[in-house]
Protein backbone atom coordinates (compact mmCIF):
# COMPACT_ATOMS: atom_id res chain seq x y z
CA UNK A 1 0.00 0.00 0.00
CA UNK A 2 1.57 3.57 -0.93
CA UNK A 3 0.18 7.10 0.14
CA UNK A 4 -0.67 9.58 -2.50
CA UNK A 5 2.70 10.54 -3.34
CA UNK A 6 3.77 6.97 -3.61
CA UNK A 7 5.46 6.31 -0.68
CA UNK A 8 5.01 3.51 1.61
CA UNK A 9 3.78 4.75 4.81
CA UNK A 10 5.73 4.88 7.62
CA UNK A 11 5.71 2.49 10.54
CA UNK A 12 5.40 4.64 13.50
CA UNK A 13 9.16 4.40 15.71
CA UNK A 14 8.63 0.72 18.47
CA UNK A 15 9.85 3.51 20.80
CA UNK A 16 7.96 6.20 20.40
CA UNK A 17 5.00 3.86 20.86
CA UNK A 18 6.02 2.51 23.75
CA UNK A 19 6.75 5.35 25.15
CA UNK A 20 3.41 6.90 24.71
CA UNK A 21 1.94 4.02 26.34
CA UNK A 22 4.17 4.05 29.47
CA UNK A 23 4.03 7.74 29.67
CA UNK A 24 0.21 7.62 29.25
CA UNK A 25 -1.76 4.30 29.69
CA UNK A 26 -2.95 4.47 26.15
CA UNK A 27 -3.07 1.11 23.80
CA UNK A 28 -0.44 0.62 21.35
CA UNK A 29 -2.88 0.79 19.13
CA UNK A 30 -4.18 4.28 20.03
CA UNK A 31 -0.58 5.21 20.04
CA UNK A 32 -0.08 4.34 16.43
CA UNK A 33 -2.84 5.71 15.25
CA UNK A 34 -1.87 9.30 16.87
CA UNK A 35 1.17 9.26 15.57
CA UNK A 36 -0.14 8.58 11.93
CA UNK A 37 -2.64 11.20 12.23
CA UNK A 38 -0.18 14.15 14.22
CA UNK A 39 3.33 12.81 13.16
CA UNK A 40 5.84 12.85 15.60
CA UNK A 41 5.89 16.22 17.30
CA UNK A 42 6.13 14.52 20.98
CA UNK A 43 3.69 17.61 22.86
CA UNK A 44 0.83 17.39 20.30
CA UNK A 45 1.03 13.26 20.61
CA UNK A 46 1.22 13.40 24.38
CA UNK A 47 -1.76 16.14 24.58
CA UNK A 48 -4.24 13.80 22.45
CA UNK A 49 -2.94 10.33 24.54
CA UNK A 50 -3.97 12.37 27.44
CA UNK A 51 -7.26 13.29 26.55
CA UNK A 52 -7.81 9.96 25.75
CA UNK A 53 -6.88 8.22 28.48
CA UNK A 54 -8.97 10.03 30.04
CA UNK A 55 -11.79 9.19 28.64
CA UNK A 56 -11.54 5.22 30.08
Amino acid sequence: MTDEQGKAPSKPDDSVVRRLVNETGITEDQARELIAFLGRNWPSLMREARILAGKR
